[in-house]
């Protein structure tokens, strides 16, 4: 039952952190927009909130010095990792690439297929979601801890 309980807390914090996105971005374009909802990228990273409050959640339960801990201690930090450093420089590629083929188009005629460049976060989008995931999972735990 206690794997369940720190599951849905672990989602919870994701579909929350999307849903924080989608706020967001209505507040800063002033306008109904559903994208941040199912992308990759922006405030707050829904991925490291997720593997933070999983890995807060474990910490609080089985103990911090467990090896259930440890092993989401890993795993968290390749989600931060990858979200902060290996996406983000594949965005800042396809921006290039983008450049590129608009560049060629007008004087080649080559097919305008455009690359996702929003994919990864900024270091202050991955701390924002990892504040986020702690506490949810604080709030989870102390609720559940009581009941």
């Amino acid at each position: 039952m206690t794997g369940d309980k720190i599951l849905f807390a672990a989602l919870f914090a994701l579909l929350t952190a999307q849903f924080i996105k989608f706020l967001l971005a209505i507040l800063q374009q002033r306008r109904l927009n559903f994208r941040p909802l199912l992308t990759t990228g922006g405030m707050p990273s829904s991925h490291t909130a997720l593997t933070v409050c999983l890995t807060t959640d474990v910490g609080l339960t089985h103990g911090f010095d467990s090896t259930f801990f440890a092993m989401c201690v890993v795993f968290t930090m390749i989600v931060m990792y990858d979200a902060a450093g290996v996406r983000r420089a594949a965005g800042r590629q396809a921006r290039v690439l983008n450049q590129i083929v608009d560049e060629l188009s007008t004087s080649l005629h080559v097919s305008e297929e455009r690359l996702k460049e929003l994919l990864g976060h900024t270091p202050l989008e991955v701390f924002g979601g990892a504040l986020y995931g702690i506490v949810v999972a604080m709030l989870f735990y102390s609720h559940f801890a009581k009941g």
